[in-house]
């Protein structure tokens, strides 16, 4: 860093802001597309078309493209960090999880990431990251408890809720295996391998589970091209930056900024609204994200 030209290192100092926009707009982009496609088949459309971008822009760059060994660790990053925590989120939303709600649960990443680094890339873990993670399942149980129905309808229902959890865990794994094992790729070139395993990780089971429906309205192509274009090149690349410079624990703390960012947006496009019991809700997991990203910030 010490070599970063000026734009450089404006650049740096933003992405963290433009991160956090970039990724709330992802809760209300799986929103506004779920009446209009299946939550799977929707991102077995847009993960190949971001893949075909990086590709192009890998070409074009002259980036150099991964041995076979990184090219599998790339496609294994890429179907947690991206298949695996999308589709369940996709999912889960589609099936009538609010899009504020669904970013609350995500927002528990960096407890979960802190946790599994301690694990994969030796990062120090102590006392006050399992004090952060009871904290932050009090604050969960909060936001679901006023609207959650019993059965499997739609909604906030235990089987949504479960689902919006294991994708949370998924990009929790992704993250600290991308740290591990695939940190130093190229991020065009990586990031066509990344989409590779996410396309997998979505068109298997999209295609034993939905009838690959999407129906061609404005809504459904606005939010494919935003996805691709925001989201998959935007804020992914982004992430893929702030995880190569810093540690994980301190880049996984910028989510607990997103679920407020998301439910406000949600409110103004959609009108979701959140009692006063969830917003407390929202308020304790956003406390339990504090306790745990205290200690990565004073590391030196």
């Amino acid at each position: 860093m010490t070599h970063a030209t000026p734009a450089t290192r404006a650049l740096l100092a933003a992405a963290p802001v433009l991160f956090v926009l970039m990724w709330a707009t992802g809760f209300v982009v799986a929103r506004l597309s779920a009446p209009h496609a299946d939550p799977l088949t929707f991102l077995s459309i847009r993960f190949p078309i971001a893949g075909l971008c990086f590709v192009a822009i890998a070409v074009a760059l002259r980036a150099p493209w991964p041995g076979s060994r990184q090219a599998f660790h790339a496609t294994v990053a890429g179907a947690f960090l991206h298949g695996g925590y999308l589709g369940p989120v996709y999912w889960a939303v589609a099936h009538g999880m609010p899009a504020g709600v669904s970013a609350l649960i995500v927002g528990l990443q960096p407890l979960m990431t802190a946790i599994l680094a301690a694990w994969m890339v030796k990062e120090k873990i102590a006392l006050r990251h399992w004090v952060g993670l009871a904290v932050g399942i009090l604050g969960v149980a909060l936001v679901v408890s006023p609207k959650l129905q019993s059965g499997f309808s739609g909604g906030i229902t235990p089987i949504t809720t479960a689902v919006n959890i294991f994708g949370a865990l998924s990009i929790s794994f992704g993250t600290v295996y991308q740290k591990r094992f695939a940190t130093s790729l190229n991020l065009a070139s990586g990031g066509a391998w990344q989409y590779v395993g996410a396309t997998l990780a979505v068109a298997i089971p999209a295609l034993l589970m939905e009838e690959l429906h999407f129906d061609g309205s404005f809504d459904a192509w606005f939010a494919l091209g935003w996805s691709v274009v925001v989201l998959s090149l935007g804020a992914i690349t982004l992430l893929m930056l702030l995880i190569r410079l810093g540690d994980v624990g301190r880049v996984a703390s910028l989510i607990f900024l997103v679920p407020g960012v998301s439910a406000l947006m949600a409110y103004v496009l959609f009108g979701e609204t959140l009692t006063p019991v969830q917003v407390l809700g929202m308020a304790v997991c956003a406390g339990a994200v504090i306790i745990v990203t205290r200690k990565w910030v004073r590391q030196p």
